[in-house]
């Protein structure tokens, strides 16, 4: 296997940006047993527009399920937290993003900080398996389950460690980072776009039933996908997430820093 063959393992991402976009920072967050390599295009893309970016690795992601199962959600939340404020602190407008789960970690931290904007692709508020009604219990009875996996996707697999096997004690932490992402979606003070799959075998329609009663008008934008699965960032779709995304980007960074110019 020749150097060039070898496929990039998981691994944090971040750039400073450069001209007139480097003061507009983006921070991407991955979804669940994802890793950056999954919103790698996305954050290319908007890094190659100028942007500051930041992807970071989720603690017990890009490893095995594992370490999956020793982490819970406030260390998937503050992992990216850091990396959105880091950001931020030298920026003059900062938007959330992110992918499935890292929709709903993006999400919440709007709901905590004052962000420009968020933007997300097929968020995670809500599950497809009732049995995830009484995760809390199920998960002493039964340690892992085999991963969702969709039947039609345009997506290339990723390198993202070994998660043959899903830890039901991470999928009850999921659940409570979705429960805490919808509660603070009235707090949300920003614009949020968001990219919806119309198949989607992973995230279930309710999650954006969620978004819309719990943002109301701060959903000012809602793009059906219609020819991806649920790694959207990797189908088909990809060009027109990339595209609509950094309009977006660019288009409210600009009302931000009008409101705060004196």
């Amino acid at each position: 296997m020749t150097e060039s063959s070898i496929p990039p393992r998981p691994a944090a991402f971040s750039y400073p940006g450069h001209g007139a976009n480097a003061r507009i920072g983006v921070a991407l967050c991955h979804g669940f047993t994802g890793s950056p390599l999954s919103i790698m295009p996305w954050a290319q893309h908007l890094a190659d527009l100028g942007y500051a970016v930041a992807v970071p690795l989720l603690p017990g992601h890009g490893t095995d399920w594992r370490q999956l199962a020793l982490t819970g959600w406030k260390d998937w939340y503050r992992s990216y937290e850091k990396a959105y404020l880091d950001l931020a602190a030298r920026t003059d407008a900062c938007f959330t993003a992110g992918l499935s789960m890292g929709g709903a970690i993006a999400l919440l931290a709007a709901a905590r900080h004052p962000v420009a904007g968020v933007s997300v692709v097929n968020p995670g508020l809500s599950f497809y398996d009732w049995r995830v009604r009484i995760i809390g219990l199920l998960k002493y009875v039964q340690r892992t389950t085999v991963p969702l996996q969709e039947d039609q996707t345009g997506a290339p697999a990723t390198d993202d460690g070994d998660y043959a096997l899903t830890p039901l004690s991470a999928v009850h932490e999921l659940k409570k980072l979705f429960r805490a992402a919808e509660r603070g979606l009235p707090s949300v003070d920003a614009p949020v776009q968001v990219f919806k799959s119309r198949t989607d075998a992973v995230v279930p329609p309710t999650s954006l039933a969620l978004l819309r009663k719990g943002l109301g008008a701060n959903l000012v934008e809602v793009e059906e996908l219609a020819s991806s699965g649920h790694v959207a960032t990797l189908d088909v779709d990809a060009p027109a997430i990339f595209a609509g995304s950094g309009e977006f980007f660019a288009g409210h960074a600009r009302r931000t820093t009008t409101l705060e110019t004196p």
